[in-house]
């Protein structure tokens, strides 16, 4: 929470300690020592801005009712040089009112910390790598993708706003069936250059772009590919198409404003040994066994319905064991204090087998955070579509960023918790009104923009505000204005929490809404200079954290619209 925020709910504490102190010492209050108490929001502010049940809860110390308690404690409280100017007991509940110095403290705290407001240290000291997206590179991202690459992008930035030292890493499957299936189905689409009869499985790639990486490499070498052998010919295949397909997949992500500090390829977990290794260790500890030929881990010890197998009779290990690889080595190897993945929800399954082998390695599995999103539907014109107009074949990011500006995509993937389904309204996208949450929030930031503009056309500065002009903010619109404001840091912590950023994207709307409510209710061009001066502050300040939460998004913050 910001500092304000928590020095008021400390001034409360302390207002009630020393009330009590002082009501024991004239009589007011028995024997006994208060009790730990709540300090709150209440939900409905018309008795108060901050509540608190110490009363409620010291009443068997004391044995006295509680109306009796908090008329003792309210009548002992001391509120000079607080936050606070008023004090009431509504049937044993403490009701405190704020002081216009909290709001005015609010934004003098806002203004000081700059780009920095609503930074926390929650996670100061404690290192965060956040994979996602990570989509099979033997083709284009799919919407899916498009979802978890602003889900993961936007989370990495709210745990970096808490504290936390924040990575962003892509897992390249280069490895594995679908690597093998990419590679007959070029080595298909090559042979097609040069003989007849050539079919492709059904179960193959059928995409345009293994057909042109199959061209583009025959323009190369011609048909010299033909005279070697299939292994040969598969492996200068792949060896072509993979990294080309790699650097589109790096090139459409910075493209959607997403740079990753790593991109992890699951072949050096082959290569250095590390996936046979994880084998080798839980065996050691005594939790695989042999049946059949295959290596089974001793799931069950671990809370998973049933044993899996490690390595097949044939020897190969299963797609399990490269992944078991890369989270001790997240964990363990380069010492992550917390490792979160952003998968679909199809991998439910997965995630009680990943930790259950996590935890026989020694590894506590709760450093493992896996945030499970739902699918994606594209919806135009009130139903939902599978492909693009345009070309017919199922919509990619590439293509949906075609059709919806790159902000309105990032947003609208961000307005839903990851555990809900999301319907993607491309008309509304792409719609410039009040309607379209990002266009919202972003008029909000360009409409206080436009009012400095008229008031430098009109001759009046602004030079900053001082705190006694600050507190001159007492109407209701400015309060619940400045209240949002300062709920900022605690809704980042939140997120960070939950693991959420959807909060972010809510934060934003409601800041735009109270705005808009402000400016609507409480004039800037009053006649008063220090009124205006401080409604102008407002505006300032609002207007800050607005860009601060849209850079957060990575949302552009329009100067005008």
């Amino acid at each position: 929470m910001s500092y304000i925020v928590k020095k008021a709910e400390e001034q409360i504490t302390e207002i009630i300690k020393n009330a009590a102190k002082k009501a024991g010492e004239s009589g007011a209050l028995g024997d006994g020592e208060l009790p730990e108490f709540k300090v709150e929001i209440p939900a409905d502010r018309t008795h108060g801005d901050y509540a608190t049940n110490a009363a409620m809860a010291s009443a068997r110390v004391f044995r006295m009712p509680p109306v009796k308690i908090a008329a003792a404690l309210v009548d002992n409280a001391e509120l000079d040089n607080t936050y606070f100017n008023s004090i009431e007991n509504v049937n044993g509940f403490i009701n405190f009112r704020l002081s216009p110095k909290y709001y005015a403290d609010i934004l003098m705290d806002e203004n000081e910390k700059g780009r920095m407001y609503g930074h926390s240290e929650m996670g100061k000291g404690k290192k965060a790598l956040v994979e996602f997206v990570s989509a099979n590179p033997t083709g284009p991202m799919h919407v899916g993708n498009a979802r978890g690459g602003a889900m993961g992008d936007c989370l990495a930035e709210v745990l970096t706003w808490a504290g936390y030292h924040t990575e962003r890493e892509f897992y390249i499957n280069d490895g594995g069936n679908q690597i093998e299936k990419f590679g007959l189905s070029l080595d298909l689409r090559y042979q097609q250059l040069f003989k007849n009869g050539v079919e492709m499985p059904e179960d193959s790639y059928h995409g345009q772009d293994i057909i042109d990486h199959a061209k583009a490499f025959a323009e190369i070498h011609g048909d010299k590919y033909m005279h070697v052998s299939d292994e040969e010919r598969k492996k200068a295949l792949v060896d072509y198409a993979l990294p080309l397909n790699i650097a589109g997949l790096e090139r459409d992500l910075l493209k959607y404003k997403i740079k990753y500090d790593t991109w992890f390829k699951e072949s050096t977990l082959h290569e250095s040994g590390a996936a046979r290794n994880v084998v080798k260790l839980l065996t050691e500890k005594g939790y695989t066994y042999e049946k059949d030929g295959a290596v089974w881990f001793k799931a069950e010890q671990f809370g998973c319905d049933k044993d899996f197998v490690l390595v097949r009779s044939n020897g190969f290990l299963t797609y399990i064991v490269p992944d078991i690889a890369y989270h001790y080595n997240k964990l363990c190897i380069r010492n992550f204090d917390m490792a979160i993945d952003i998968l679909g929800a199809d991998h439910h399954g997965y995630v009680p087998r990943l930790k259950a082998a996590l935890q026989a390695l020694g590894v506590d599995p709760d450093r493992l955070k896996v945030v499970l999103m739902q699918m994606v539907r594209l919806v135009k014109d009130g139903e939902i579509i599978k492909a693009s107009k345009r070309s017919g074949k199922a919509i990619t990011l590439v293509t949906l960023l075609e059709e919806v500006p790159i902000d309105a995509a990032r947003f609208f993937f961000n307005m839903r918790e990851a555990n809900t389904h999301c319907d993607f309204d491309l008309d509304l996208a792409v719609e410039e009104s009040s309607s379209n949450p990002v266009y919202y929030c972003q008029y909000a930031h360009a409409r206080i923009c436009s009012i400095f503009r008229k008031t430098d056309a009109k001759g009046i500065k602004f030079d900053g505000c001082t705190e006694e002009q600050a507190e001159l903010l007492t109407a209701d619109e400015e309060k619940e204005l400045i209240r949002h404001i300062a709920s900022l840091t605690g809704e980042i912590e939140s997120a960070a929490k939950a693991l959420d950023p959807s909060r972010i994207t809510r934060y934003a709307i409601e800041l735009a809404t109270l705005f808009h409510k402000f400016y609507n209710a409480c004039r800037c061009d009053v006649e008063d200079e220090n009124l205006r001066t401080a409604r102008l502050f407002l505006c300032k300040c609002t207007k800050d954290v607005m860009a601060n939460i849209l850079s957060l998004l990575k949302v552009d913050a329009p100067e005008s619209m």
